[in-house]
């Protein structure tokens, strides 16, 4: 959480860069009074900490990591797995690594497991946190 504020995002991002952390995706949703970082970090534990430790808001959720094809459709073809298997995506952003063939889209869904058994089942890759943490 982040109060909306000159500089607030700047302060998070320098805190983490100083702790020796590094982002490897970010997203920003706002509202007047406060904005919601959300970031894919190479050390969640280190970051957790040092973040608390600057005063700012922290929690952890469990989100899923899965390439999406770089083609008219690719993500199309994901979110139609899971809807068709009841499961509502929260909110989802996506970054790109050099030498992918695709993107990975990271996905917050309430049943985690459950979504990973079915996509995994259907033939999408997902990465494991190791993975996304060196993109």
């Amino acid at each position: 959480m982040l109060e909306n504020k000159e500089g607030r995002l700047w302060e998070a991002c320098d805190v983490l860069g100083r702790s020796g952390v590094n982002i490897r995706a970010l997203a920003v949703a706002d509202t007047a009074d406060f904005g919601i970082a959300r970031m894919i970090v190479n050390q969640p534990e280190k970051a957790v900490k040092a973040l608390r430790d600057a005063g700012f808001t922290v929690s952890e959720t469990d989100v899923v990591a899965v390439e999406v094809p770089d083609e008219p459709g690719g993500l199309a073809k994901v979110l139609e797995i899971l809807k068709d298997a009841g499961l509502n995506v929260e909110y989802l952003y996506c970054f790109a690594g050099s030498g992918m063939s695709g993107a990975v889209d990271v996905m917050r869904i309430e049943e985690v497991e459950e979504a990973e058994n079915i996509l995994k089942s259907k033939g999408i890759k997902l990465f494991t946190p190791e993975e996304v943490y060196t993109i």
